[in-house]
């Protein structure tokens, strides 16, 4: 089945050949050429700020506005969150690489640092969806200040070693510690 999907901003039109049908997850299967370009093209920006990209079949939209009247099938449209965390499409890449960096501090420095490592995997790959190595310096803050005495159930010995533990996280990445926590 052919499906078009106007650009909302733009008003350009691409049309296709694709299977819009769900990809397992309710949402429909895009041409990756679609989404590039989309991705490239539509931003809208909504109250809370975050950009999304907003694809809708050409029947739905009249100058360049979603016709509500017109939507018969809700999961016909994508509208993807741009900004945010990371890449939440590939979590089980992102947990299985915080995973493995997280038993690797735990193999080299002992059980203490990893199970800070193994609590700052689960931060990242749950709050941000981000590999570990990539933390800002205000997320690197958010773990120990909030997540990680709330959360993590440190013992005294984890508590002591924290930010020494983040310092090993980035060494064993080979990446450089966000400034906060550099030396």
């Amino acid at each position: 089945m052919a499906d078009d999907y106007e650009n909302t901003e733009t008003g350009a039109v691409d049309s296709e050949t694709t299977d819009t049908g769900s990809d397992g997850d309710g949402e429909a299967d895009l041409p990756e050429r679609v989404a590039d370009e989309a991705y490239r093209l539509t931003r809208r920006v909504r109250e809370d700020d975050n950009d999304v990209l907003v694809l809708y079949p050409d029947e739905w939209v009249e100058d360049g506005v979603a016709q509500l009247e017109r939507i018969e099938n809700l999961d016909r449209g994508v509208e993807r969150p741009l900004g945010g965390p990371g890449e939440t499409d590939r979590w089980e890449q992102t947990e299985a690489h915080n995973r493995e960096l997280a038993e690797t501090v735990a193999v080299e420095h002992g059980e203490v640092h990893g199970a800070n490592a193994h609590a700052l995997a689960d931060f990242m790959s749950n709050h941000y969806a981000k590999r570990i190595e990539t933390a800002t310096g205000d997320e690197l803050a958010e773990f120990v200040e909030e997540y990680f005495p709330r959360n993590a159930w440190p013992s005294d010995d984890q508590k002591a070693v924290v930010e020494e533990s983040i310092r090993l996280v980035f060494e064993c990445a080979g990446q450089p510690v966000p400034p906060r926590y550099a030396e």
